[in-house]
């Protein structure tokens, strides 16, 4: 097995933008493995069509679509998923009512002043933080596929996705507080109403006293994937006590710079980490990966496999 490159894919960071697949591909050494022989290699190419890297031999065919395996099983399977995502909500019920006692609180980096008297409100992102697509990542490592925006409409269109663990008690426990809860998603905004019917299913209500549901490009001030702008209109007349994500840009938008820039933020704020931060694993996309390689996706398969092992860190 090798690493596989990566791919830009949908969702939040957590949504109806591009986002990143991660993981570890499946290489088809023999005929029969997965159902697929190799594929014949042009001389001087990688086995998906790259430039092949030097010293490096490819000889079989990559299964992009086992891309994201480990991390999907792991999502799907694996209880220490769950115990992580239990803990981080209850953590959070914690957390929000010393914030409520704490006039001075605020976790949005953009709220410096006139906002002590302000009513109280927390942000999430969905995907992978309110709702759990993992059945869309595995469906395109079943069927050996990766992202495309067609196949994410689809996904989100049949108001499938299921909850985070702990989400809703939690979600349910500071509307009880009084707190205003607001979501801020990528997902575009031609998929609001599926995105509403899907909340609404796993048991989640809006208020619908004001929009509590801001998508990408629902007005044009909107249209970028930084939250910034649709932070700036919830601290406007809130007081941003937490926000929780599954991706750094759920809280920054700081999240696109390299490893290094965003190694020493995560520094510079650590003492927002489960506090005024909460963070949800994903171990299947996020802009981690963007990182790595340099947000340079014009790479080819075999040179974002290259970018990806010179990473590692084995220590020897």
């Amino acid at each position: 097995m090798i690493p596989v490159a990566l791919i830009r894919t949908a969702g939040d960071s957590s949504s109806g933008s591009r986002r990143i697949l991660a993981g570890l591909a499946v290489v088809t050494l023999f005929s029969g493995v997965a159902g697929c022989a190799p594929a014949p290699v042009a001389e001087g190419q990688g086995a998906a069509g790259g430039q092949a890297v030097a010293g490096r031999q490819p000889t079989a065919a990559v299964d992009i679509g086992l891309d994201d395996l480990n991390a999907v099983l792991w999502v799907q399977t694996a209880v220490e998923y769950r115990a992580n995502s239990l803990q981080a909500y209850a953590l959070a019920a914690r957390v929000l009512d010393e914030a409520l006692t704490d006039p001075g609180w605020t976790a949005f980096l953009g709220q410096t002043e006139d906002f002590e008297d302000l009513p109280p409100a927390i942000i999430l992102d969905i995907d992978e933080t309110v709702l759990d697509n993992s059945y869309y990542a595995a469906r395109l490592t079943l069927d050996h596929q990766t992202y495309v925006e067609d196949s994410w409409d689809n996904w989100v269109l049949q108001e499938d996705a299921t909850p985070v663990p702990g989400v809703v008690e939690f979600i349910n426990y500071a509307a009880s507080r009084g707190v205003a809860v607001f979501y801020i998603t990528n997902r575009r905004a031609h998929l609001e109403e599926a995105t509403r019917n899907n909340l609404a299913e796993i048991g989640v209500s809006l208020d619908e006293s004001s929009d509590r549901l801001l998508l990408r490009g629902e007005i044009p001030a909107w249209e970028s994937s930084d939250k910034t702008p649709r932070w700036e209109n919830v601290a406007a007349e809130h007081r941003i006590l937490m926000m929780f994500g599954d991706n750094m840009g759920d809280f920054t938008a700081a999240g696109e710079g390299s490893v290094a820039e965003r190694l020493a933020f995560a520094e510079v704020h650590r003492d927002y980490w489960g506090t005024k931060w909460i963070t949800l694993a994903n171990p299947t996309y996020g802009s981690f990966i963007g990182a790595i390689l340099d947000n340079d996706f014009s790479l080819s398969v075999e040179q974002q496999i290259e970018r990806k092992r010179q990473a590692l860190d084995p220590k020897r």
